[in-house]
């Protein structure tokens, strides 16, 4: 026996249709006919309840129906077309309701293959990281989607916690597969090299890496697909290698929050620049001094000498530093103007990383009228002497409504 759902006590209502038409159309006088609006009652019945609840109140509307016609008339040829339409149009809704439940069926299978990428790929981040309060919040623009381009991760490295935030090219499901490589290679090479620029070093080589196969493999499809040689009317050539290679890139902020002093270190790889609140209300747009080229740019050089080398950045007690994607100031209004971050960020100081996280997601919804545009990721650390490196209590701010 199924148990009780809240949909069932929802059939009233189309139960209660079919007998409230059938008695005032038998009541009503002979020039009145309310029977055709009976298929109202199947209509609505996919709402709330399967195909097999929905044949049922079909069968239902054209029995009233058949009712009427006996009361009424004695079966005369207006009668006879309203049962037969009611019958077909009745079959045809338990056609839409059967469709309509696979592809609910569908959408939860996705749903849960989301939530599982999400918990594999994108892993919420501790609540406390040695000397650090942390929180992180994911948006993401697709309705159906949990998961990303954007992409945040953090670990312990000795004394020192260590976190990268970064943005692929895209949105969506598309590039999850590019957000999972970089992912991985952060959390393997980021406990093998000592600083940023060697581990910025060796994320660029996985991500290019990365890209070349991935160009590569569509390459040699689009080569099947084309075997012909030429290329129809209004059809463009396929893009080589090279081009699918600068179509694809991640930009990236690493930092580095040593415990035992005042500071942090940035290496910033075309990414948004990350803003430091300051206990007295103060905000800084911590702008690199020498920004390198995000990563997957693989024809570009990446200097390992001074232009390169991570900034130092004072981060002292009470210090709250916000790092953030691109989805988050470039979401716009339905006027057109920007999300303004850096001016909203100041107002909130002194709520904790999660009270700002939930301040700014609000505010930032209710900025673009409850949908962005683009996937948006934000984390914040604060420096909270108090707190022990071994603590580890893990929470994730809950994810918005979309």
């Amino acid at each position: 026996m199924r148990p009780w759902q809240p949909g069932h006590a929802l059939v009233a209502i189309p139960v209660g249709l079919i007998v409230v038409i059938t008695i005032v159309d038998v009541m009503a006088p002979a020039h009145i006919h309310l029977g055709p609006l009976l298929v109202v009652a199947p209509a609505i019945t996919p709402s709330f309840a399967g195909p097999r609840t929905t044949g049922l109140i079909g069968a239902l509307a054209v029995a009233a129906q058949i009712l009427i016609a006996v009361l009424r008339s004695g079966f005369d040829v207006n009668h006879q077309v309203q049962i037969v339409a009611l019958t077909v149009l009745s079959l045809f809704i338990v056609v839409y309701a059967r469709e309509q439940r696979r592809r609910h069926r569908e959408l939860a299978r996705v749903r849960s293959v989301s939530e599982a990428t999400q918990r594999v790929v994108l892993r919420p981040l501790p609540y406390r990281l040695g000397p650090l309060r942390v929180a992180s919040l994911y948006l993401a623009a697709e309705d159906e989607a949990q998961i990303g381009g954007d992409l945040y991760a953090a670990t312990r490295v000795k004394e020192c916690t260590r976190l990268i935030i970064g943005d692929v090219r895209g949105k969506g499901l598309t590039s999850i597969s590019d957000a999972s490589v970089l992912m991985g290679a952060f959390r393997e090479a980021a406990h093998l090299t000592p600083g940023l620029l060697e581990l910025t070093d060796v994320l660029e080589r996985s991500v290019c890496r990365h890209l070349a196969e991935h160009a590569a493999t569509d390459a040699e499809h689009g080569d099947g697909e084309h075997s012909s040689g030429g290329h129809g009317d209004g059809e463009q050539p396929r893009p080589g290698a090279d081009e699918e290679l600068r179509e694809h890139f991640i930009t990236a902020l690493l930092v580095d929050v040593p415990d035992g002093d005042t500071v942090t270190f940035m290496a910033n790889c075309g990414h948004p620049p990350p803003l430091l609140l300051r206990e007295d209300g103060r905000v800084t747009t911590l702008y690199p001094s020498h920004p390198t080229p995000p990563l997957g740019m693989c024809e570009l050089p990446r200097s390992s000498g001074a232009p390169g080398a991570p900034e130092a950045v004072p981060f002292e007690d009470g210090d709250t530093l916000l790092l953030y994607t691109d989805g988050v100031i470039e979401a716009r209004a339905p006027d057109g103007s920007f999300y303004p971050l850096a001016e909203r960020v100041g107002q909130w100081r002194g709520s904790g990383p999660e009270g700002l996280l939930q301040h700014i997601r609000r505010d930032l919804l209710a900025h673009v009228g409850g949908r962005l545009g683009d996937d948006a990721a934000m984390v914040v650390i604060q420096r909270s002497p108090a707190l022990h490196p071994v603590q580890q209590l893990r929470r994730v701010v809950p994810a918005a409504d979309r």
